[in-house]
């Protein structure tokens, strides 16, 4: 049996590969570390899939692929889940699994294996993405199969066998990093009642009280909707999002501590650090006020709120999905220009805005009678506006006079 594995080098994919090799007789296994700007010393996590038992590694070096084909259509569409998270776990899971589906194509595999818990949502991304590609492919989840019970267990596990615990008890949070956030949960966050102890926790970002004192600026180009320059200077996407992450880091920029609702049914709380997503929805939030009718934005939050809904649950690769975001792509097509933003203790605070494609004109907003606005104009607009209000009060008086 010849199975691919979703190796990220943690806790979980450590205990995967030995627990395969126990539990699937003369099994292959494939592990698959998918670099979607984690960060991570390949050579070391490569050497250590060997170590544990792999009898091949692969890395795919996928960054801007996950910066452009992921991160920037979740930007255009605006999408937040339950008004916090900016999605950045939710957005990398489709297209590692897409890309776990390749190799184990191109490897003739019988099975693709995932270190989700049966308790989150990732297990939902994996497989579904899996399903919209390979839908002959097995699918293992050792994690609703084994008898590991817990973080501890499975440290233990390792310990047993003598394999190396890739972590120190007192970090043993459930991380997830990628290019576009870094997730934390577990230990003390299980108490909701508890404030996180962000010195001991934060990795890419310092506490807002230990920010600098003096305010940074930064500009940001877009075009349709794609952020293309920081500070006139024109960068590759990973590029573009890392250089955000050290800026927005540096100022405490994009913390969260959220208490969520996962797909299967409970609430989980974690924090997640995502300085420079933080910093590119404010900006190309500040730029779509500029360059978007009222009725355009209106509707497209409702767009936003479903599709943030939409990437929650791993149903990336969905007609709905694609219809959706050819609205998006649609309203984008006039969100092009500069902001300017001053980044200041975790807060992002406005400092202007401009656009070729800005409906705002001076003309009409100031308080001086301009060429196009009658004041006389606005009282037949609102008589007809208060037609049903009106019709309404007077027939409550005349009830009221019987």
């Amino acid at each position: 049996m010849k199975i691919v594995l979703a190796y990220s080098g943690g806790l979980d994919t450590t205990v995967i590969i030995p627990w395969l090799k126990e539990n699937h007789q003369n099994c292959e296994i494939i592990a698959v570390c998918v670099d979607v700007g984690q960060g991570d010393d390949y050579d070391a996590l490569k050497a250590r899939a060997l170590k544990t038992g792999a009898d091949k590694v692969y890395v795919e070096h996928v960054s801007d692929e996950f910066v452009t084909d992921y991160i920037y259509p979740m930007l255009k569409a605006g999408a937040v889940y339950e008004g916090k998270y900016l999605l950045g776990t939710s957005a990398a899971r489709p297209l590692i699994a897409k890309r776990l589906v390749d190799i184990a194509l191109a490897e003739k595999a019988d099975a693709i294996c995932h270190g989700a818990t049966g308790k989150g949502n990732d297990q939902i991304r994996f497989e579904l993405t899996i399903k919209a590609f390979a839908p002959q492919i097995k699918i293992i989840a050792p994690w609703r199969e084994w008898d590991i019970q817990s973080r501890e267990d499975a440290m233990e596990y390792l310990q047993k066998r003598g394999l190396e615990v890739p972590m120190k008890k007192d970090q043993s949070y459930s991380r997830d990093e990628n290019l576009w956030h870094l997730s934390h949960e577990g230990l003390e966050l299980e108490n909701p009642e508890t404030e996180p102890n962000y010195k001991h926790l934060l990795q890419l970002s310092v506490s807002p009280e230990d920010a600098p004192d003096t305010p940074s600026y930064v500009e940001i180009e877009f075009d349709k909707g794609i952020p293309t320059k920081i500070d006139g200077k024109t960068l590759p996407p990973a590029e573009l999002v890392a250089t955000l992450n050290k800026l927005g880091g540096k100022n405490g920029i994009g913390i969260t501590d959220i208490v969520e609702n996962r797909v299967v049914g409970m609430k989980s709380r974690g924090v997640y650090e995502t300085p420079g997503g933080t910093i590119l929805y404010a900006a190309h939030a500040e730029l779509e006020h500029l360059c978007l009718d009222r009725q355009t934005m209106a509707y497209k939050s409702l767009i936003a709120q479903k599709l943030a809904d939409i990437i929650y649950v791993g149903e990336w690769f969905t007609p709905l999905m694609d219809a959706l975001m050819a609205f998006v792509n649609k309203t984008q097509e006039t969100v092009t220009g500069t902001v300017k933003l001053k980044l200041y203790k975790g807060n992002i605070i406005p400092a202007g805005s401009s656009s070729p494609n800005s409906l705002y004109s001076e003309n009409l907003a100031s308080f001086t009678t301009g060429d196009l606005y009658d004041h006389k104009d606005a009282q037949g607009f609102i008589n007809l506006m208060g037609l049903p209000i009106t019709v309404r009060a007077l027939m409550q008086q005349q009830r009221g006079a019987k």
